[in-house]
């Protein structure tokens, strides 16, 4: 066999991204954005995309994205290769020098139609080869008005709350036993303040205004939790839920979906997107009962 070469792609060579041709059968990271580079009016930037070639031929591609404010890229989106070519596959995410999760995007039910489980697994094996480790399952869920809007419960009072203190004392008090694994390992790494810091970086991240953050409290003063509705680059999107420890038990993280899938279609939402860690029965059970439908199942690596 050849020998391999990888790496960067520029804007005049851009075009060999797409000479790779692969079945589609299962989707690529969760942004799914076409490619296309900044030069050609597109997001990504040639920098952030690797690809390995043999004898000019591209074997297997890499695509990070990030925003137009980031200094260094935040998903792989893209992550394919030819037939045969899985571990060219995982020598390009060994030798490109980014990291980033990768959330591979797969048809609900996956692993039981044999195609498509040869299909994604084939991926996350070239994954983990390269380097990068499973972390959680999600459902993807996509709400639209065909759904219908669910009727507020009316149990729970929603205020703004500009002091971001405030917001972090809630998240704090969110943490003790979350069952989200990204909250999990972020507190493995570095303690409960660490984790809080971190998911206020996503939070912040997203371009829709910080205005629409809202607390939850009960009639009596007391808090609930939070919901952040908000936009991704995707559109609009249930940013995050959490319910205080102490407020556990009464199923209260369907109210706070509820208001936030509320809060969208106020602001224009015709679709919203969402997810959350399959384990997390608690939470599925609630996206069920709002109407939400799984669209797609995904598997996180980092």
């Amino acid at each position: 066999m050849t020998d391999l070469v990888i790496r960067p792609l520029t804007e005049d060579d851009a075009h060999l991204f797409h000479t790779l041709r692969v079945p589609a059968l299962v989707g690529r990271g969760c942004l799914g954005h076409t490619y296309a580079t900044v030069g050609q009016g597109g997001e990504y930037r040639p920098d952030w995309t690797w690809v390995a070639l043999r004898e000019e031929r591209v074997v297997a591609r890499a695509a990070w994205w990030g925003g137009p404010e980031d200094t260094a890229p935040i998903a792989l989106d893209w992550f394919d290769f030819a037939d045969g070519e899985a571990d060219a596959a995982a020598e390009l995410l060994r030798t490109a020098p980014l990291r980033t999760e990768y959330s591979l995007l797969a048809p609900p039910g996956w692993r039981d139609q044999p195609e498509l489980r040869a299909a994604a697994q084939a991926r996350i094996d070239a994954a983990v080869a390269g380097g990068l480790a499973p972390l959680v399952e999600r459902y993807r869920y996509e709400w639209t008005p065909e759904c219908g809007l669910p009727e507020r419960p009316g149990r729970l009072e929603f205020r703004p709350e500009p002091d971001d203190a405030a917001i972090e004392d809630a998240l704090r008090r969110i943490m003790p036993d979350t069952l989200d694994a990204h909250d999990r390992r972020a507190i493995d790494r570095g303690g409960v303040d660490a984790a809080v810091r971190e998911l206020m970086d996503i939070l912040a991240w997203f371009p829709s205004p910080r205005e629409w953050w809202r607390l939850a409290y009960t009639p009596e003063g007391e808090l609930v939790g939070i919901q952040v509705p908000t936009r991704n680059p995707g559109g609009p999107c249930v940013g995050y839920i959490g319910v205080v420890a102490e407020q556990r038990g009464h199923g209260y993280a369907y109210d706070l979906l509820v208001e936030c899938t509320h809060d969208l279609v106020e602001q224009g939402a015709t679709k919203i997107a969402a997810a959350t860690d399959q384990p997390n029965l608690p939470m599925a059970a609630h996206f069920a009962r709002a109407g939400y439908p799984v669209t797609q199942e995904r598997i996180d690596l980092i």
